[in-house]
């Protein structure tokens, strides 16, 4: 086989594999602050996408694409936080006061009406999401990458590095790794745990926007686009660790890359397969991920 199409599959699928990579981030910061997850994240992302295209449309008639686009993304990511907020407040909040894991159910029951919601106000087709990013290809190296899949890598490293800067830099970044690292002993030097979970969902749900604005133009934006996508994040979060961003960054794009050689040799019937023998090894043999760290427990 030409190591040409090798390196431009790899190239391709390395960079779907970031939007992997950067929902699967989402499930990270809610794991680190409250150890729930949001099993409603792909819709999310499907619903801050469509919210994102409906201001965009809107500003067409206005502004023109390329500022209508620009003015789009601060818009479509406060959406996902406000509607991230929502799901903590409605599916999360009550059931960690309880202490019972009722959050799975209630996280998955929002996501649904989530997708009632997108299928009653836009309707079940998939619509184009307009961009003024080309889409022409730039040849370096032997391979070809166009501007569009380049911006899904700019996307992605920005708001991860901006949260770990947010992090590591800020009074409330220090309250959120206080939380992470120690709930009780946070809450006993006076940091609110609740509001800490507040924000941890925020920030996910603005993540889980800027996914379904950077993949949007690629795939179409429809009811169902965050399907496949979710089930893919969710075997990366599980096979980097839950609390590694460094790792989930690696291994989204190893599985990009897999899917994508996956689909040439073995035909695309197959492309999900090995993000779901990834997902079994890593139940199997490291419940805690390839870059995770081992829990002690005191008995």
């Amino acid at each position: 086989m030409n190591a040409a199409i090798i390196g431009q599959m790899a190239i391709s699928g390395a960079l779907m594999g970031l939007v992997y990579a950067l929902i699967a981030y989402g499930f990270q910061l809610t794991y680190a602050t409250s150890k729930s997850i949001n099993f409603g994240q792909g819709e999310l992302v499907m619903l801050s996408a469509f919210f994102s295209l409906t201001l965009t449309n809107l500003g067409l008639t206005h502004w023109g694409l390329g500022l209508s686009y620009a003015l789009m993304i601060p818009g479509g990511l406060l959406f996902g936080a406000l509607m991230g907020l929502v799901v903590e407040r409605a599916g999360v909040r009550l059931a960690l006061e309880q202490k019972s894991e009722g959050w799975i159910l209630l996280t998955i029951i929002i996501g649904l009406f989530f997708f009632s919601a997108a299928e009653n106000i836009w309707g079940r087709d998939d619509r184009p999401f307009p961009t003024p990013i080309s889409a022409d290809p730039i040849h370096v190296l032997g391979v070809d990458v166009t501007r569009l899949e380049l911006s899904v890598a700019v996307g992605v490293f920005a708001i991860m590095g901006l949260i770990e800067l947010f992090k590591r830099r800020t009074l409330l970044g220090k309250a959120f790794e206080a939380v992470a690292a120690d709930r009780d002993a946070a809450e006993l030097m006076g940091i609110s745990a609740t509001r800490t979970v507040m924000l941890s969902y925020g920030l996910s749900g603005a993540v889980a926007a800027l996914a379904g604005i950077l993949v949007s133009p690629i795939t179409t934006v429809g009811p169902t686009m965050a399907s496949a996508l979710i089930l893919k994040a969710f075997s990366v979060a599980v096979v980097a660790g839950l609390d590694s961003g460094f790792g989930v960054v690696l291994v989204g794009m190893f599985l990009g890359v897999l899917e994508s050689l996956a689909s040439y040799y073995v035909g695309s019937g197959w492309r999900e397969a090995p993000g779901l023998i990834l997902l079994i090894l890593a139940l199997a043999l490291r419940p805690t991920g390839v870059f995770g760290k081992a829990t002690i427990r005191k008995v």
